[in-house]
């Protein structure tokens, strides 16, 4: 069973909320121009005590996608979905 998404504990945590608002908006556009092919895409951030940069391909959409998601769960955009509601006739 998966544990709640807990911001105090992400790896996400401590970072500024105009500095979250800023990568999230350079990995949509990342994963925008990823999709469109228009090119290879460098996303550089800042996570803990250093910097980093990672390079995306088409063949890492998926990589770009969980960025985009951690980035809105630590914001408080989206919510994990809840488990579907199961329905049962005795």
């Amino acid at each position: 069973m998966r544990r709640p998404f807990n911001p105090a504990t992400s790896l996400l945590a401590g970072r500024p909320k105009a500095a979250l608002e800023a990568d999230l908006a350079v990995a949509q556009q990342a994963y925008i121009d990823l999709q469109s092919g228009a090119k290879v895409i460098n996303v550089s951030y800042a996570q803990g005590s250093g910097s980093r940069a990672v390079t995306y391909t088409q063949a890492s959409i998926a990589d770009v996608q969980m960025l985009i998601r951690s980035l809105q769960l630590q914001l408080g955009i989206v919510q994990r979905a809840r488990r579907p509601i199961r329905v049962v006739f005795g």
